[in-house]
């Protein structure tokens, strides 16, 4: 018999967590998967071909090749090159025979506009970060804590109950107390039920959350309709008609009035403004499925959680609007599993009870604890 006690205490303590001792504040992720990619694409993506367009007009020199008369000189040729792309002015003539002109100068600043939608695509993560991150990393230790807590209190409720089962000179009089601690719910542990009751009824996390979506699809829409004015307006203008007859120049008979000019770096702005409006594009359906995660409950990791009372009594309450801190924290808390030592083991047990011939045996951890320290066999069938 006391072979059989010192095997039981030997399977409880080997089920015991080990201290996490602050372990998860090194590797907390405070953003969703689908945030991630996001971030890396709409922040990196812009950035990346502003590097290359800026190297290849480092490495290339002038952006621009007029023609000038043959009669000019070198020097005159390069100041016709470098007034031309100052200007960047085509100078044409309409339907009803009238010189009209038309500015490229958003071709010359393109390089730039990708600069600056770089830089705003990051701001929706700076609002995350500051405004949003440290409340959610509080909560995030504070419920995986919390968790790792509550299946170490039930293995060590069962070694009590060994204990006690084993002094007690009636056994009878031991199981009908256990019974009705269950029935009165001691086993449970309100700290963590009220705090994620608490939770369901804040939603701080959750506005800052859809801000947060919300502005980034905001952003890659206008970014969207500023390529697509782009390419409506000089798409195709890759040759130009430039005017130098301006200042002293003006008076200047061998001057003609309109010197031909064609742009070198147009086939890389058309090349790079696709790029960045189909991506965008495509992106606009995973902001939306991101801010749509919201929309349903995380059942899968509730249902391996049950197995703690304190989720048991919170998944009858999940009928209410699932746009609350509480789902968010879910999401979080999924994306950080990892970290949770008791998710391995709850999940163990949960395939167990599925197993499980009489799955009326197994209801909480406590019960598979009593399973598995031999208790289950001494107590006697109703």
């Amino acid at each position: 018999m006391s072979l059989s006690h010192t095997a039981a205490e030997f399977m409880l303590s080997d089920a015991l967590l080990p201290d996490p001792g602050g372990s998860h504040s090194r590797a907390l992720r405070l953003e969703l998967p689908s945030d991630r990619l996001l971030k890396f694409v709409t922040v990196g993506l812009p950035l990346l071909l502003v590097s290359l367009a800026f190297a290849r007009e480092f490495s290339t020199g002038s952006q621009i090749s007029c023609f000038p008369p043959t009669n000019f000189t070198g020097k005159q040729s390069a100041y016709v090159d470098t007034a031309c792309w100052d200007s960047l002015l085509h100078h044409g003539l309409d339907t009803e025979g009238h010189m009209v002109t038309k500015s490229l100068w958003a071709l010359r600043v393109f390089p730039y506009s990708l600069l600056v939608v770089g830089v705003l695509m990051y701001l929706p993560y700076l609002l995350w970060r500051y405004a949003a991150a440290p409340s959610l990393r509080s909560d995030l230790l504070f419920v995986m804590d919390e968790l790792d807590k509550s299946y170490n209190r039930s293995v060590r409720l069962v070694q009590h109950m060994r204990k006690v089962q084993q002094d007690s000179a009636e056994p009878e009089r031991f199981w009908e107390e256990y019974e009705r601690a269950r029935q009165e719910r001691y086993f449970e542990f309100p700290l963590l039920e009220r705090y994620l009751i608490c939770k369901q009824h804040t939603h701080s996390l959750t506005f800052i959350f859809m801000l947060r979506n919300l502005l980034l699809l905001v952003l890659l829409a206008a970014t969207c309709l500023y390529l697509i004015f782009l390419h409506l307006n000089i798409a195709f203008q890759d040759e130009f008609s430039c005017s130098i007859k301006t200042g002293l120049l003006q008076v200047e008979p061998h001057i003609p009035l309109l010197i031909p000019c064609k742009l070198a770096f147009f086939f890389i702005f058309q090349l790079l403004s696709l790029t960045v409006g189909s991506v965008y594009v495509l992106l606009l359906p995973v902001v939306i499925y991101n801010a749509l995660q919201l929309c349903q409950w995380d059942k899968g990791l509730l249902s391996v959680y049950e197995m703690l009372p304190a989720f048991d009594l919170l998944s009858r309450k999940m009928l209410t609007c699932p746009l609350n801190d509480l789902n968010l924290l879910l999401l979080f808390l999924r994306a950080n599993i990892s970290q949770v030592t008791s998710f391995s083991r709850l999940n163990a047990v949960s395939a167990l009870k599925e197993a499980t011939p009489n799955q009326g045996d197994i209801d909480t951890v406590v019960d598979f604890m009593t399973l598995l320290a031999g208790l289950e066999t001494t107590k006697p069938k109703h």
